[in-house]
């Protein structure tokens, strides 16, 4: 493997992933729509060709990944296109591994697996609670059936540099900027989050093995931690002093009164209340230790990058 595609590479997961390939000496195609922000963050990497384009456009597409080995799809849209759009954006990606004969490893999330509890491994059924897990779980059959090699890795929730659509980003930026803070969910329930260059990094591990192909692969964080540990953390880490208010799922309710996406975040709320906690059992018995940095080191940096980009 020695040339890549990542897809939503000015996102959170997709930017830990063109750093790690780009780290590894992988020469990398960075796609996303918005060229200047793709600029800002690669422009200084030697092994990064930045390409802008519509991952809705076919030719647009399948141009991007001409001479690739393998594409990395992290892209996303919001909550609200999900049901018209994703599986479109989902065949389009098909499409070009197919016409340039490149694998696929694809981020994915948690949703499909339902109410699963914890110590959930590759095995357990996945049965959607949610009209998200189960558009979800229609996207990963279809992969699964295209014909196209695949790596469909399940993530919890991200936190990261530049991982801006995340609810940790809500939280962190605001305690950065010294405001009024908010948290969502019960701040007492033990939750799991991953920094996106443990992710990253482990799933890149997972595309250079061949043997990892044709699976799914759970990649956990750096074990649970409560909303009032993450705030003790980073209050430790900037002395912020302000009180942080708790965003409970009636609060959403009444905010997606007015806002469409606000009412589509509502559906997984339920995530906040009984999580989904993933084992890595399977990773680590066929490719060692998963990376996990520690929740206080990942906010370091992760508050550290948010600094500088508001200077």
């Amino acid at each position: 493997m020695k040339k890549a595609l990542v897809l939503g590479a000015s996102g959170g997961m997709g930017y830990s992933l063109v750093r790690e390939l780009s780290k590894r000496g992988m020469k990398v195609k960075a796609f996303a729509r918005n060229e200047k922000k793709l600029q800002l963050l690669f422009d200084d990497d030697p092994n990064v060709v930045i390409k802008s384009g519509d991952i809705f456009e076919k030719e647009n597409l399948a141009a991007a990944a001409q001479d690739v080995d393998i594409i990395f799809q992290s892209a996303n849209i919001p909550y609200s296109e999900w049901h018209s759009r994703l599986m479109l954006m989902m065949n389009n990606i098909i499409a070009a591994a197919k016409q340039n004969s490149a694998k696929l490893a694809v981020v994915d999330n948690i949703y499909a697996y339902g109410n699963a509890g914890q110590n959930v491994m590759e095995t357990h059924p996945k049965i959607p609670c949610t009209n998200k897990g189960r558009i979800r779980l229609e996207v990963e059959n279809t992969i699964k059936e295209s014909g196209v090699p695949y790596i469909i890795a399940h993530f919890p929730d991200f936190y990261g540099p530049n991982a801006a659509n995340t609810i940790l980003h809500v939280t962190m930026q605001n305690i950065i900027q010294n405001k009024r803070a908010i948290f969502v969910g019960n701040q007492t329930i033990p939750r799991e989050f991953i920094f996106t260059p443990d992710g990253a990094e482990a799933l890149v591990n997972l595309a250079f093995h061949d043997q990892a192909y044709g699976e799914n692969w759970n990649i956990p964080g750096a074990g649970v931690i409560t909303g009032e540990e993450i705030i003790s953390i980073l209050r430790q880490l900037t002395n912020y002093q302000k009180k942080v208010m708790t965003i409970s799922k009636r609060m959403i309710q009444m905010l997606g009164l007015f806002n469409r996406e606000m009412r589509e975040v509502a559906e997984m709320y339920y995530l906040n209340e009984t999580p989904v906690i993933l084992s890595g059992k399977k990773y680590m018995e066929r490719f060692g230790s998963i990376p996990q940095t520690p929740y206080r080191e990942g906010f370091r940096q992760t508050l550290e990058h948010l600094q500088q980009s508001i200077n």
